[in-house]
């Protein structure tokens, strides 16, 4: 009798723009609501509570504009205290703008599967700090790198950070890259990307801002052309301005990765002594 061919793994991944626990329903509390973005808010930790229990349904998160502790966020990680509430055992946050007291921001990588190793990349960039964030999961003769980025607002400098990407997603058989990377998959920097590398996006339109009427499809998953994805979508769940771009991926037969549960112990120590970090 035949061996039975044990099935493939599903990965669930998530990218999600938490806009730093602001609700946003419309345009006007922009204005209304510029203050958040200074000061502490009330509804700010409550808000995080509603997306932790919806993210921790998933595997990997990529998570952009997050506070890493300062005056806004009453001094608390967000990365940590979105770890901790969802029950992930592996968090690891990297602060791009520092303003001090004022905002830490950040992106932040959550993952129920211990990471090889964690790698800052510096984008270039006319105004310095912005970064990406690489997680690299080896699993038997096979490795799978996760990217997760917030790019530019200026075309020139998302192209020139592209480039960049570009170089680092060849190096590894098996991809994905996610984040709100300010421009359509049409654009011409997405296009120089596909050029360069075996990445695609398996949807043309995942509308994801703003979140009370999408219209913008900025927030992308995508992964390179070997990995074949189950499902994808934008979820409605309006904790931020951005919503939520989720996926179902399955892995090759050479990945096999260990799902871990938290037991109790501080998450920063399970980034101190759980994680490689460059």
């Amino acid at each position: 009798m035949s061996e039975q061919k044990s099935a493939a793994q599903i990965l669930r991944v998530m990218s999600y723009n938490i806009q730093v626990g602001i609700s946003t329903s419309r345009p006007r509390q922009y204005v209304t609501g510029s203050w958040k973005h200074i000061l502490p808010c009330s509804q700010r930790l409550p808000n995080l509570d509603r997306a932790a229990r919806l993210i921790q349904q998933y595997d990997i998160i990529g998570l952009q504009e997050v506070d890493a502790g300062s005056l806004r966020s009453n001094f608390i990680n967000l990365a940590e205290y979105l770890a901790e509430r969802a029950d992930f055992p592996y968090w690891y946050h990297q602060v791009n703008r520092n303003l001090g007291r004022l905002a830490q921001h950040s992106n932040a990588l959550l993952s129920h599967f211990k990471p090889n190793k964690v790698e800052n990349l510096k984008l270039p960039g006319v105004i310095p700090g912005r970064q990406a964030i690489k997680a690299v999961f080896e699993s038997n003769t096979d490795s799978l790198a996760v990217f997760i980025l917030h790019l530019a607002l200026s075309r020139r400098a998302r192209i020139r950070q592209l480039d960049y990407i570009a170089e680092q997603v060849n190096d590894y058989p098996h991809a994905i890259v996610m984040g709100d990377l300010n421009c359509r998959v049409n654009s011409r920097e997405m296009a120089l990307l596909f050029n360069k590398t075996s990445l695609r996006e398996p949807r043309d339109e995942m509308c994801t801002f703003p979140s009370w009427s999408p219209q913008h499809h900025i927030d992308h998953i995508l992964v390179s052309s070997d990995l074949i994805v189950k499902s994808a979508c934008a979820l409605h769940h309006e904790v931020s301005d951005h919503l939520p771009l989720t996926m179902e991926i399955e892995l090759p037969p050479g990945i096999q990765l260990t799902r871990h549960r938290h037991q109790g112990l501080s998450l920063e120590n399970y980034l101190n002594h759980s994680m490689m970090v460059k």
